[in-house]
C-alpha cells in the first residue's frame, strides 16, 4: 500500500511539474503567432517546411511533418514538410562518410531551396547537429525558427525566432514542444486548407 501511495504522489508531481510549466506559455504565444505567419508565408507561395531534431526531437520533427502532409484536423490538400531524418539510408551514409554533426546540415543542402522554412528542435539549443544545419539555412536564404528549452543554448541568437520553453527539464520541455507544433498545425491548417 505504500509503495502505491508513494508512486500516486510521484504521478501527481510530474503532472503537477508539466501544469505549471504548461501555464508558463502563453508568454510565447506572440511568437508562436510569429512563426506561423513566417511558414504560412513560406508554404503559400511554394515554399516548404524542413524540420530536424534528435531523439525525442526528431519524434516531434516527423509527427509534425505528418500532421501537415496528412491532415490535422480537416480535409485539404497536403503540406510540403519533411523530417530532415526520416530517409535512414542517408542519415547513415552520411553519419559515417561525414560525421554525425553533418547529417542535417547535408540534407538540407540537398532539399531547401530560397524562402523554405527550417524548424530546428533542440531541447538544449546545443545540439552540434542542428547548429549546422542553421549554418546551412543562413548561407541558402532559409529562415530558421527553433524550439528550445529554457536557456535556448546556442539556438537562441542563431535562429530567426527561438521558441524557448521556460523549463529545463528535458521532458517537460518536449511535452510542451508538441503542444506547440500542435498549435502551429492547427493555425497553419486553418490558414491554408483548400479541401
Amino acid at each position: 500500500m505504500g509503495n502505491t501511495t508513494r508512486q500516486i504522489d510521484r504521478i501527481m508531481a510530474i503532472w503537477d511539474e508539466h501544469l505549471e510549466v504548461a501555464k508558463a506559455l502563453p508568454k510565447l504565444a506572440s511568437a508562436v503567432s510569429s512563426a506561423v505567419d513566417i511558414m504560412g508565408s513560406s508554404l503559400a507561395s511554394g515554399g516548404q517546411l524542413l524540420l530536424a531534431g534528435n531523439g525525442g526531437s526528431a519524434a516531434d520533427a516527423q509527427h509534425i511533418a505528418a500532421e501537415l502532409t496528412g491532415r490535422f484536423l480537416r480535409e485539404r490538400q497536403p503540406l510540403r514538410a519533411i523530417a530532415l531524418h526520416a530517409n535512414t539510408s542517408a542519415l547513415t551514409a552520411i553519419g559515417n562518410d561525414y560525421g554525425y554533426e553533418h547529417v542535417f546540415a547535408r540534407e538540407l543542402s540537398a532539399h531547401a531551396r530560397p524562402g523554405d522554412v527550417l524548424l530546428a528542435i533542440s531541447t538544449s539549443g546545443n545540439s552540434c547537429n542542428i547548429l549546422r544545419a542553421i549554418e546551412v539555412a543562413r548561407k541558402t536564404n532559409v529562415r530558421v525558427i527553433g524550439m528550445t528549452g529554457e536557456s535556448g543554448g546556442q539556438m537562441r541568437t542563431e535562429c530567426d525566432l527561438c521558441l524557448c520553453v521556460p523549463s529545463k527539464s528535458t521532458a517537460r520541455i518536449q511535452e510542451m514542444h508538441i503542444t506547440i507544433g500542435h498549435t502551429i498545425c492547427e493555425l497553419l491548417e486553418e490558414r491554408l486548407a483548400v479541401a
